[in-house]
């Protein structure tokens, strides 16, 4: 059985991945003048995570103005965040 000090290492560890996943994904948008930040970056890969098709996600991306729909982006970011805490209390 894991300790307390091997789980906070994996989550130290898995954050630690997710950040370098975001900042090449972040180089990969700019290269391609597709100007999103990481916070959207980061909420599109967590909807992606939780079953969003990637394909209606692009045609939404090219569709709106991110910078205009912050509201969204925020509402977005807080049912990812409660996405990510019901599944890890289901999990454990």
């Amino acid at each position: 059985m894991p300790t307390e000090a091997d789980l906070k290492q994996d989550k130290a560890a898995n954050a630690v991945q997710a950040r370098q996943v975001i900042d090449l994904f972040h180089e990969i948008s700019t290269l391609l003048n597709a100007d999103l930040d990481r916070q959207t970056l980061s909420i599109c890969v967590s909807l992606i995570e939780n079953g969003v098709n990637p394909e209606a996600l692009a045609v939404c991306n090219l569709s709106f103005d991110w910078k205009k729909t912050e509201t969204v982006v925020r509402e977005l970011k807080k049912d990812a965040v409660e996405t990510r805490r019901e599944i890890e209390e289901r999990d454990g």
